[in-house]
């Protein structure tokens, strides 16, 4: 028989968490000098408020706020292959920049992508013609150690993962949640086990969907009453539940064997 190691982790999955915000603040300055898409979108009077494009850290108190108004984070990690049709989401950005110039209280929203992969120059090229007024896309290379940060400083995560045996669950998906980032991810055969609609996210078909469902979580951004809120709440308190039951599954046994 094949042993198998197990893996203990001293909080849950030890890296992937809600980022403080202070920490995200840290993050969007750092960011900020490489991406525009993170710095602040005015120079503001006060030169010693130090400002990013979502949070202002106060010159007196050191304290950080959010920014009345601030855009909306959207973060989507691809391999840029045929596996995940980023069009789909490209697709749904086009349809919600359109809602905004037509009138719909929604906010401008910054989506990041992660990930290296052969469509990306193709993709990159893509984005470049769309001339988005109230979106900005930005692909950063990101450390190691950023990656679950920015993940825990997101507001939604996007997942263009189909399986192609139908049966391997996208990790990405797995570190969104142990962020407490709800998702919403495109529809295949297992991913229910996961994904848990109108729970902890949403599942898509296709463009018109997801565009639909970001206009839905979107709407009166960011309201502490909505269905986003109200899916990080969920999420919060099954980490907690996984983690206290895979405590007594793994943990405890190896404790009582000594």
């Amino acid at each position: 028989s094949h042993c198998r190691a197990v893996t203990v982790y001293d909080k849950p999955a030890s890296f992937f968490k809600e980022t403080p915000l202070d920490l995200q603040h840290q993050l969007f300055m750092k960011l900020g000098c490489t991406y525009s898409a993170f710095k602040a979108r005015s120079e503001h009077l006060d030169p010693a408020t130090e400002r990013s494009a979502f949070t202002e850290r106060d010159a007196q108190s050191g304290v950080v706020t959010y920014l009345r108004g601030r855009p909306a984070l959207l973060i989507s990690s691809t391999s840029w292959t045929e596996d995940e049709d980023f069009s789909i989401l490209l697709a749904a950005l086009e349809k919600f920049e359109q809602l905004i110039l037509d009138g719909e209280s929604l906010p401008s929203l910054v989506c990041v992508i992660t990930g290296k992969g052969p469509l990306k120059e193709y993709y990159g090229s893509l984005i470049s013609q769309k001339r988005f007024q109230h979106i900005q896309v930005c692909t950063p290379w990101l450390e190691a150690e950023d990656y679950p940060l920015l993940l825990g400083s997101a507001d939604l995560g996007v997942c263009l993962h189909k399986s192609s045996s139908g049966l391997d669950l996208p990790m990405k998906v797995v570190d969104m949640f142990g962020c407490c980032l709800p998702v919403c991810a495109v529809n295949f055969q297992c991913l229910h086990e996961l994904v848990k609609h109108e729970e902890n996210g949403l599942v898509f078909e296709d463009s018109e969907e997801l565009a639909a469902q970001l206009q839905m979580l979107f709407s009166k951004f960011p309201d502490p009453a909505g269905k986003l809120n109200q899916f990080r709440k969920n999420l919060r308190e099954s980490e907690q539940l996984r983690w206290d039951e895979s405590w007594k599954q793994t943990v405890l046994p190896l404790l009582m064997d000594r």
